[in-house]
């Protein structure tokens, strides 16, 4: 939503995955519909929503894991779904990716050293095996670690500090864009804040730009610049974190809202949450116009059909035909009762 030329560009991004047959006929998963977003260099761009919302998959996307079925993506204007041979190698080096689970994504029979100087390795980076010894050292540091981790292995360390190797990795391309998948979500409270804290250190001091995904607001809110809320696999809102934070328009927003604790515990136990009934649809067969509207307490026939976003400011808009309503929260717990 910023107005500076954006670092990523994404654009009506598709992903649908094939399902089984029923007779003749090919079913699809519709993983991710349509979506489109902006990232300014520099800046961390929160993506969340339950679990099927999609988020993970365009992750999966940017880096390569998964096939896009259709859009572009744009990385300093350069359409890296297009890219073919060793450009689409290269801008692949340039968007890295840091998992949820460190225990699962680092490999237990191989150091920390050499999982972090990978990376180097396979792009060819610095030349000989003592420069890239040299930058797994100063990686180490970058992240919080002793240069003498880099003989330790996985197993040998606290989930924090694999994570901490996690980065590290990420980091040893020298990355434009850094995907962060659930990134803290394994992690302790403590831990959680740590990490956090890490990440937005090395944006300052690196220049670093994110695409931080979770399902926890209260994180999004801390570490992201802007947010695009997701619900089975389509933007439902999408602002800066001030506007959105502030004044939630969407109705599936304002109850993702209402799950985030007060700090105050004499609020916490007054306050009252939105509750959502009825189940996830199946992304085989999603609503036609708002796929919220199955599960949404201000849903009228008018939602069934064309979706178009509405405006709150230049850095807030939600697809949403009773915004006007759905800003007034009290009138959605009283509609939801």
């Amino acid at each position: 939503m910023s107005p500076t030329t954006p670092l990523l560009s994404v654009r009506d991004l598709c992903v649908r995955f094939p399902a089984a047959r029923e007779g003749r006929t090919r079913r699809w998963v519709h993983a991710v519909e349509e979506v489109s977003f902006d990232i300014p260099r520099g800046t961390t761009l929160g993506l969340v929503g339950e679990s099927g919302s999609g988020k993970s998959t365009i992750g999966n996307a940017l880096t390569g894991l998964v096939p896009a079925t259709s859009g572009t993506v744009e990385l300093a204007g350069e359409d890296v779904l297009a890219a073919r041979g060793s450009r689409a190698r290269e801008l692949r080096r340039r968007i890295a990716m840091v998992f949820q689970d460190p225990y699962a994504s680092l490999d237990p029979r191989r150091t920390v050293g050499a999982t972090i100087r990978e990376p180097l390795d396979v792009h060819r980076l610095l030349g000989d095996r003592r420069a890239r010894d040299a930058r797994v050292a100063e990686l180490l540091g970058l992240v919080g670690l002793p240069a003498g981790a880099a003989q330790r292995y996985p197993h040998e360390m606290s989930g924090g500090q694999r994570q901490r190797v996690s980065i590290a990795r990420a980091l040893a391309g020298d990355p434009d864009l850094v995907v962060l998948d659930e990134a803290t979500a394994s992690l302790d409270v403590s831990v959680q804040a740590q990490i956090m804290n890490l990440l937005r250190r090395l944006q300052g001091e690196l220049g670093l730009t994110y695409l931080f995904i979770a399902h926890d607001l209260a994180a999004v809110e801390h570490m992201s610049h802007d947010v695009v809320v997701m619900y089975l696999g389509r933007v439902m809102e999408h602002g800066s974190r001030t506007a959105l934070y502030r004044q939630p328009a969407h109705p599936y927003t304002q109850a993702l809202m209402s799950a985030i604790p007060d700090d105050d515990p004499v609020v916490e136990r007054s306050r009252e949450r939105i509750l959502l009934t009825g189940e996830l649809p199946s992304p085989l067969n999603p609503p036609s116009g708002c796929v919220f509207r199955t599960r949404c307490p201000l849903a009228v026939e008018a939602c069934a059909g064309v979706i178009t976003p509405r405006d709150f400011a230049a850095d807030h808009r939600a697809w949403c035909i009773r915004t006007d309503e759905a800003l007034r929260t009290e009138r959605l717990r009283s509609a939801a009762r």
